[in-house]
């Protein structure tokens, strides 16, 4: 792997989900990808919740599909088999089995997904991952009903040992105030450890970092921008360990353009 972002969080994967529908949208997707300085895509259609029909073995087998489809398209993009996980009772018997995929298929990390309208604790699902070798990873929780009413549930979790992975368009401010508020109180407290795309098309909710990158280059400067960004989602891609508790945050000494960065 080179200086790319690495996305952790990209629903690219045709056919398979309410992400990308078809080839070619996939192929618009990456292409975006590419330009925005992405390197490494993390596939992570949805399982578990509305999607039980997404088997760990069809989607490894898509994923290697995609991959060779980008490769004939002369995309120099990387794509690793993963998934969008809703957070149920069975979920950590169909994770040890494979069934149910961790982010690169290491058997490592776990993103997590809850319920967009509340928010339930999930203590004892971080607990169960924990025994089995794994760490999960809570998907946009600037985006959950739950915590927007409470941001102060997020700090406990990370202290807890819980990564957090954050929006790309959140920050941007594509999911509304609300969110976009949270997501830089979060960023700003050293919360969060992943910037996403949770990319579902080439025409809206697409694989864009630039504007948050700016973003995060403003609230907390270049250092914690590269780990949220680059170093912490390639270990994830690479099922490496990621640093757990907030991590390290300062105001920027200047501005950079977003693309310099990704170079």
């Amino acid at each position: 792997m080179s200086q790319g972002w690495v996305d952790i969080h990209c629903h690219l994967v045709p056919g398979i989900d309410d992400g990308a529908q078809d080839d070619a949208e996939l192929l618009a997707m990456a292409r975006i990808a590419v330009v925005e300085g992405v390197e490494t895509v993390i596939a992570t259609p949805h399982q578990l919740g509305g999607f039980r029909h997404n088997r760990g073995d069809e989607i490894r087998k898509r994923v290697q599909a995609v991959q060779e489809l980008l490769n004939t398209n002369r995309i120099p993009l990387v794509v690793l088999p993963g998934a969008d996980v809703r957070i149920e009772d069975k979920m950590a018997k169909l994770l040890e089995s494979g069934e149910v995929l961790t982010l690169g298929d290491h058997g490592k990390h776990v993103l997590l997904e809850l319920p967009h309208e509340f928010y339930s604790p999930i203590e004892p699902v971080l607990e169960t991952l924990r025994g089995l070798g794994m760490v999960g990873i809570l998907s946009h929780p600037e985006r959950n009903r739950g915590i927007l009413r409470q941001p102060e549930l997020v700090a406990p979790l990370v202290e807890a040992g819980c990564l957090m992975q954050v929006t790309c368009g959140s920050l941007a401010g594509s999911f509304g105030a609300e969110c976009q508020r949270v997501a830089e109180r979060f960023v700003s407290r050293g919360l969060v450890h992943f910037l996403a795309t949770d990319a579902h098309g080439s025409k809206a909710r697409r694989p864009l970092f630039g504007p948050a990158v700016s973003r995060a280059m403003e609230l907390v400067g270049e250092e914690a921008t590269y780990l949220m960004c680059r170093e912490n989602p390639r270990q994830v891609a690479l099922g490496r360990d990621v640093a757990a508790g907030p991590i390290a945050v300062a105001p920027p000494r200047r501005a950079w353009p977003y693309w310099r960065m990704a170079g």
